[in-house]
């Protein structure tokens, strides 16, 4: 599934609509959907229901604290300001799911190896 979350433009084909940031939100922690990819527009009419960039925080904040796989992001919007910072979250959402993987993808022996090698430099020094 793809999300799209836009007030004005027309959803591009294969694409479900979102107007929301929290409509987005809420698929992304449907355990049924397989959500692949969502596309951000900043401003969307009404900054008290929130941004493109709110659904951004929520996901680095799953990613970083829940371990949640983020689809892949992308951002539409005209605003050149809030592009900008929409997509260094993008950047940091990445790098921190990068760094996860990174950690996890470490061979069980090998960790307990630096576990070791720390403690006993502990224990001579």
């Amino acid at each position: 599934m793809k999300i799209y979350l836009d007030d004005e433009r027309q959803t591009p084909n294969g694409w479900t609509r979102a107007f929301w940031p929290q409509e987005v939100i809420s698929m992304l922690q449907d355990p049924k959907l397989h959500i692949e990819e969502v596309s951000l527009d900043h401003d969307l009419g009404d900054d008290k229901r929130g941004t493109g960039y709110d659904v951004l925080l929520w996901i680095e904040e799953a990613v970083a604290t829940r371990g949640f796989v983020p689809p892949s992001l992308n951002v539409h919007s005209a605003n050149s300001s809030a592009r900008e910072k929409m997509e260094a979250a993008i950047k940091t959402i990445n790098r921190i799911h990068a760094s996860q993987k990174t950690d996890a993808e470490l061979p069980l022996a090998g960790r307990e190896i630096h576990s070791v090698n720390h403690a006993a430099s502990r224990t001579i020094g």
